[in-house]
This record gives C-alpha cells, structure tokens and sequence, in this order.
C-alpha cells in the first residue's frame, strides 16, 4: 500500500494525506480521523527510508548506550535487563504514533567520539536522542547534540541539570532506604558493593548508603566496600574478599542486582546460609530477583517509567497529545521490595 492508496480511499489529496502522516498542525481533526482510518483499514505503514529524506521527519529515536557495560552483559550470557526495561519502556509510547527506536553502542572512553557521533547522527537524523548513563553526563556528547539541535532527554543525570531533559530517580534516597532497612532488621556491620565509579549511580547508591549509617551512628570500616562494576562476577569476587577480610558483616548491599545475585552465589559456594548467616539486598528488582533462591530484597528502578517519560518529551505528537505540559525535570518514584533473603541477623 502506498500514500496514493490512502489518499483514494480517504477521498483526499496526496498532500492532506502527507500532512497528517507528517504530524504537521493546523491539520483539522475531521481531516486527521479520516486519513487515518483510511490508513488502518489498509495496513498502511510509512517508509522509514522515504521519511529519512531531505526535509522530512524521520519518525526515529535513537537511545545511546555504554559500549563497555553492554557487550561485558552480554559475553557473561546474561544479557541486560536494563537495557530491555529502557527499551520496552520507549518502544510503547513511540508505537502509539508510528514511531520508531535504534539502539546505539557509544564507547564514551574513545578518542573519536565527537567524529563518531557526529557521523552517527548524520547517517540516521534522529528526530530526538535518550542518553544512558555515563554518556547522560558526558558534557561532549551533549555538544554534539547541541550543535546538531538534536532535542535529547538525560537518564539519570549526575549534574548540568539545566542541559536536555533530565529524567531520574531518587537513586542516593532509594539506597539510604534500603541501608536503613538492615539497620532496622538489627544489622550495624553491613558491607557495601559498589557499580563502576565512572558512573554516577554508583556514586549516589555509595553516598545513600553512607547517609544512612552515618545517621544511625554506624562506623563503616574502610575494608566493607568493595568495588564491583555491576556485573554478576564482580559479585562473586566482592563476596569472597568480604569473606576473607571482613569476616564480622552481617549483610551485604550491592549496588544493583547482577552484583547482589554474585554475591548470593558466592555466599553459597562459602557455604553461608542466606539470610541465617548474611542478608543480602540489590538495586534494580530485575527478573532475576524474584527467582533466585531465596528471592532478592532490592529497590524497583522505574527503568521502563524514566524511558516513556524521555520519548514523550522527544516526539512531537506525543508532546501535542500530552498538551505539551511536560517539565523539563521529572524524578520518577521507586519502591522497596522485601523479600526473603533479608532477615534479622543471629545472635
């Protein structure tokens, strides 16, 4: 089917037809509803190259992600479940007016970002860009955009509010709750696994955690916080050095729930009971957390949430559909999720 047929069977020009395809305004809703049916009715879709041309709109959002963080996900088997909430979370508001989402790898360490970037851009003319963290607060990938005057919504920005859309959650508060809720279950000697420094999630779930045993005047020893880099293996490897120079801890938090689940592996293979012997807690309610055995204590990110909120910002009829009444910033809300491999600590 091509635009000729809509335009025949809705008994209006080719232009009308390419006007409300095109989401242009000053389009009558008489004349909107009546194109559009007549495109259902067809099973008519737009061409995505025929929209890429010069001039036209290209119906496209890109989303930007690690590179690294990624293809590691990845070779481990595990895939990312992160990546698969952003995605469904973006997938749904654009399908709602016939948009389209591509998926980018960026290596925000490389020397030729900003020529990569660029090239990128200008091969797929995206009608708007989400950004991931770290490149969410790389200040060269936002240059680029600028300069392109590519639209662009952050996810879970550490600073330069003022720049893009911010899209976020509480991540500093969502970390200090769950400390506070081993604090609470009689814990005073919990270890810390931490995400990659290069991220600032890292640097907030850290900071929330620390928050939280300060306030309840709990000394955290330097050898309690391990560094991991938000993957299962490094979970494996924090619990076994936990275990050898911090013997005394009672829980561990990880910072997401790839770590927190190396981490219940690992205590198994030490043979520790969870929780009688050490409660564990993640960040992220993924799958994977309501499955293990026992199932994961962890915060649930609005992945999916902070995902819609960034396209109804970035494509135009959503924007016009939502009355365009969309603030710049937006903090989406979380949620503690307790289940059975936290309890109170023996003795």
């Amino acid at each position: 089917m091509t635009i000729y047929d809509v335009a025949a069977k809705a008994g209006v020009s080719i232009k009308s037809v390419s006007r409300v395809l095109n989401n242009e305004p000053n389009v009558s809703s008489v004349l909107r509803a009546k194109v559009e049916e007549a495109a259902s009715s067809l099973g008519y879709r737009r061409s995505l190259s025929a929209r890429s041309l010069a001039g036209a709109s290209s119906s496209l959002i890109a989303v930007l992600v690690d590179a690294d963080l990624t293809i590691e996900h990845w070779k481990s088997g595990r895939g990312s479940d992160y990546l698969g909430r952003l995605e469904f979370g973006a997938l749904m508001e654009a399908r709602q007016v016939d948009y389209h989402l591509m998926v980018e790898l960026v290596d925000h360490n490389s020397p030729d970002l900003e020529r990569d970037l660029m090239a990128l851009l200008n091969s797929i003319r995206p009608e708007g860009v989400i950004l991931t963290p770290p490149n969410s607060d790389n200040a060269m990938v936002m240059d680029v955009l600028d300069a392109t005057g590519t639209p662009y919504a952050r996810i879970g920005p550490e600073a330069a509010f003022d720049r893009g859309y911010c899209i976020e959650m509480d991540e500093r508060r969502a970390a200090y709750e769950m400390t506070r809720h081993l604090i609470d279950l009689g814990h005073s000697r919990i270890g810390f696994v931490t995400g990659p420094i290069a991220y600032g999630a890292s640097r907030r779930r850290l900071a929330g955690y620390q928050d939280a045993m300060a306030e309840a005047g709990l000394e955290i020893k330097a050898h309690w916080v391990v560094e991991g880099d938000f993957t299962f293996k490094s979970g494996t490897v924090a619990i076994d050095r936990l275990h050898q120079v911090a013997p005394e801890i009672t829980a561990v938090f990880a910072s997401n729930d790839d770590t927190a689940l190396g981490v219940l592996q690992g205590a198994a293979r030490l043979g520790l009971s969870v929780p009688a012997d050490l409660s564990i807690a993640g960040f992220d309610d993924s799958p994977g957390a309501g499955f293990s055995t026992p199932d994961l204590t962890t915060i649930r990110q609005p992945v999916a949430e902070m995902a819609a909120a960034a396209a109804q910002r970035l494509i135009p009829p959503l924007r016009r559909l939502l009355n365009e009444d969309l603030s710049e910033r937006v903090i989406v809300a979380h949620d503690l999720i307790a289940r059975q491999s936290t309890s109170r600590p023996l003795g």
